[in-house]
C-alpha cells in the first residue's frame, strides 16, 4: 500500500492542483492512500524549516510530498514538489493534471477559507477541554469570598465552560488563601477544574485570560492622601508588568473595589499597553446604589429601574443622571404589560430631593464607602463580566469605566464611566444617545479629581486638592486673568516660579538691593511670596516661557523717583545687552489683563495703609 503525504500553504494554486490530482488517484486507486496538511501561510515558512531539519530534506517550496514507507517503518521518503509528483503519476498510474490557472487559484482561496474555518473550530473545542484561568488579586479580602462561589455557579462564564482559580496575594496572606482555596474545592461545583494559591509575584497571571483587581487593604502607616495615592503606581506598575509578560494575549482586566477605581485602571493601561484596550473598570456598584434610592422614592423594587447613567469617578465625584431612567411595573394610575415603562422624573414630583437630598446620599456613599460592602462589590464585579462575555440586556443602558476617545466631550486619557452597551464579547460607546449633554459645570467637577489622581500618583503634582463646590463662573474668569498674568510675569526676569506648585512666585534674591529704598524698605513695599490662587483650586503645571530669550537695550532714563508700577520694567532693561524695536517692547504690555481682578476688594474708606487684612496663614500684613 502507497500511502503520501501532500503539505502546502493553504493558498497555494500548485498545491490545489496536486491535491485535485491525488483526490483522483485515491479514488481510482484502491492501494493508494493520501494524506494532507495545509498551513497558514504565516507559519508555512517556519513549519517547512522543522519539518526538513527533522528528516534531514532539503526543500523550500509549496507543496512538499513525501511517501510514508508503512510496511518498513523509519522516516518518510521525500518525493519532491508538484512537479516531482505529476511525473510520478505520469509514470507509474499514466494520469496527469490539466487544471487551468483560473480554477487553481479559485481551489486555493476556498482551501485558505476553509483552513481559517478549521482552525477557529479546533479553538473553539481547545478551549472545550482546557479550562479557563482566572487570576484574582488581593484574595484575603471579604470580596473574593462573596466572588467566588457566583463565579463558580456558570452564570457568568457559561454553564459548559470550565474554569480553574488562582488567588494571588502577599506571602503574610499564604495561610488565609489555603483556606480559601480548601472551602472552594468543598464547593464541588461541576465547573471548577482547580483552585491554586499563589504568593510570588513571578509567578502572577500565567496564562491568564481574566483578571480580577481588588481592593489592597489600606497601609495603616501612611500618613496622607497622597501618600497612598502614590502608593498605587508601583503596584499598577508591577501588575501591567506582569500582565504583560505572563498573561493571555487576549486577557481580559476587569478593576473592581471602592478605592480609586478609576486611577488604578488608567495606570494598568499605561503599564499594560497591549490589552489596555481589554482593561475596564466596574461602575455597576454605583449604578445600583442609585437604581435602589430611586426604588425607595418611588416604592418598587430596585430591579423595576433600568438605564440611569453612572457619569465621572466610580469611587469619587460622579453624577447619577435619571435623564434616561425608566421605571416598569410601577403601581400607578397607568398600568401596562411587562415591557411597559415610564420615565423617573415624570413620576419623582419632588424635585428638592432630586437636586439634593439623592445627590448628596449618592456622593457620600462613594466617597466614603459606605453601604459598599463584600457582597455589592462580588456581584457588580460578576454582572461587568457576564455581560462582557455574553452581552448586555437588549435596549438596556449600562454604565462602565473606560478609556475617554474624547466622547461626550470628557478630556482624552483619562478612564471614565459612561454609558455602554456590551455586544459580541465586546463593549461600545453609546455615543447616538440624545439629550444627555453634560454641563461645564458638572464635567469640571468630576474631571478635576480624576486629573489631579493622575498627576499626583505619577509623581508631577505635589498635593492633591479636592473639588471645592462654589461660584464656578467667577472662579473661571479669576484663573483666566490669573493665567495671563502668570504668563507675564514669567517673562521678566525678576521672578522664580515654582514648577510643582505654579502659584508660589519668589523674588529672585538680588531684585531686592536694585529697588529703590522708598518701595522696599526692609522688603515691606513688595511681599517676597504672592499666592493670590484660592484654596481648593490648582492651575496645574504652566508651560514654559518662550525659549528666545527677550533682550533690552541699556538706557539711561531711569531715575530714583520713578513710580513703583514702572520699576519691574526699567530694572529689566537696564540689566540687558541687546536692542528691541518698539514693535517687539509691545509684547510685554497687557493691555487685556485688568490686574483688580487679581486684588482683594476692601470695602473700606480708610487708606490702604491703615487698612489691616488677615491672610490665609493667620498673618498680618500692612499694605
Amino acid at each position: 500500500m502507497a500511502k503520501f503525504v501532500l503539505a502546502g500553504k493553504a493558498d497555494c494554486p500548485y498545491y490545489a492542483k496536486a491535491e485535485l490530482l491525488a483526490d483522483y488517484l485515491q479514488k481510482n486507486l484502491p492501494d493508494f492512500q493520501i494524506y494532507k496538511i495545509t498551513q497558514h501561510p504565516h507559519v508555512w515558512e517556519e513549519w517547512l524549516k522543522d519539518l526538513c531539519e527533522k528528516n534531514n530534506w532539503s526543500h523550500s517550496n509549496s507543496p512538499i510530498i513525501w511517501r510514508e514507507l508503512l510496511d518498513r517503518g523509519g522516516k518518510g521518503l521525500l518525493l519532491g514538489g508538484y512537479n516531482e509528483f505529476l511525473e510520478h503519476a505520469q509514470l507509474y498510474y499514466g494520469v496527469t493534471s490539466s487544471m487551468t490557472t483560473e480554477l487553481m487559484k479559485a481551489i486555493a482561496q476556498e482551501n485558505l477559507e476553509a483552513h481559517i474555518k478549521k482552525e477557529l473550530e479546533k479553538e473553539v473545542q481547545k478551549d472545550l477541554s482546557d479550562p479557563l484561568h482566572v487570576w484574582i488579586t488581593s484574595a484575603s479580602t471579604s470580596v473574593c469570598y462573596n466572588l467566588i462561589p457566583i463565579l463558580t455557579s456558570g452564570e457568568v462564564f457559561g454553564t459548559y465552560t470550565e474554569i480553574s482559580i488562582t488567588l494571588f496575594d502577599n506571602e503574610h496572606t499564604e495561610e488565609t488563601l489555603q483556606i480559601l482555596a480548601s472551602e472552594t474545592r468543598d464547593l464541588v461545583s461541576p465547573l471548577l477544574r482547580s483552585v491554586a494559591v499563589c504568593t510570588r509575584a513571578e509567578e502572577a497571571f500565567h496564562q491568564a485570560r481574566v483578571v480580577i483587581i481588588l481592593d489592597d487593604p489600606i497601609d495603616r502607616e501612611m500618613r496622607s492622601l497622597e501618600e497612598f495615592i502614590r502608593s498605587r503606581e508601583p503596584l499598577c506598575r508591577l501588575y501591567g508588568d506582569l500582565i504583560e509578560k505572563n498573561a493571555h494575549e487576549s486577557v481580559r482586566v476587569i478593576v473592581g473595589g471602592k478605592t480609586f477605581v478609576n486611577l488604578k485602571t488608567v495606570l494598568l493601561m499605561r503599564y499594560a499597553p497591549s490589552v489596555a484596550h481589554n482593561i475596564i473598570a466596574v461602575a455597576l456598584g454605583v449604578e445600583g446604589q442609585a437604581k435602589a434610592a430611586v426604588a425607595r422614592k418611588l416604592k418598587t423594587t430596585p430591579s423595576c429601574i433600568k438605564d440611569v447613567i453612572i457619569w465621572g469617578n466610580i469611587s469619587g465625584n460622579s453624577y447619577a443622571d435619571l435623564r434616561k431612567a425608566k421605571v416598569y411595573r410601577h403601581d400607578s394610575a397607568i398600568w401596562g404589560p411587562p415591557h411597559f415603562s415610564r420615565p423617573v422624573l415624570s413620576l419623582v414630583f419632588d424635585s428638592e430631593w432630586v437636586n439634593r437630598e439623592f445627590v448628596a446620599t449618592l456622593h457620600e456613599w462613594t466617597s466614603t464607602g459606605k453601604q459598599f460592602g463584600g457582597i455589592l462589590a462580588a456581584h457588580s464585579i460578576a454582572t461587568t463580566l457576564k455581560y462582557w462575555y455574553h452581552g448586555s440586556p437588549p435596549g438596556e443602558i449600562v454604565s462602565l469605566g473606560v478609556l475617554s476617545g474624547g466622547q461626550f466631550g470628557i478630556p482624552e486619557g483619562i478612564v471614565f464611566s459612561m454609558p455602554v452597551k456590551c455586544e459580541n464579547g465586546n463593549w461600545v460607546v453609546l455615543t447616538d444617545l440624545k439629550d444627555i449633554e453634560l454641563s461645564e459645570q458638572i464635567m469640571t467637577r468630576m474631571t478635576s479629581d480624576l486629573i489631579q489622581e493622575i498627576l499626583v500618583a505619577l509623581g508631577e503634582l505635589s498635593y492633591f486638592q479636592p473639588y471645592q463646590p462654589g461660584n464656578l463662573l467667577d472662579v473661571m474668569c479669576y484663573e483666566a486673568a490669573l493665567k495671563r498674568a502668570l504668563k507675564y510675569l514669567l517673562k521678566l526676569s525678576h521672578f522664580n516660579v515654582d514648577k510643582y506648585n505654579p502659584c508660589h512666585i519668589t523674588f529672585k534674591p538680588n531684585y531686592w538691593r536694585k529697588l529703590p529704598k522708598q518701595s522696599a524698605t526692609k522688603g515691606r513695599g513688595v511681599p517676597s511670596y504672592w499666592s493670590p490662587w484660592p484654596q481648593g483650586l490648582s492651575l496645574g503645571p504652566l508651560e514654559s516661557p518662550e525659549t528666545e530669550e527677550t533682550t533690552f537695550s541699556a538706557t539711561e532714563d531711569n531715575q530714583e523717583n520713578q513710580q513703583d508700577s514702572d520699576v519691574l520694567v526699567s530694572e529689566h532693561k537696564a540689566n540687558t545687552h541687546s536692542d528691541l524695536t518698539q514693535e517687539e517692547e509691545k509684547d510685554l504690555v497687557m493691555p487685556d489683563v485688568d490686574f483688580s481682578d487679581l486684588i482683594p476688594k476692601i470695602n473700606s474708606e480708610k487708606p490702604l495703609s491703615q487698612e489691616r487684612i488677615i491672610d490665609s496663614e493667620g498673618k498680618t500684613v500692612e499694605q
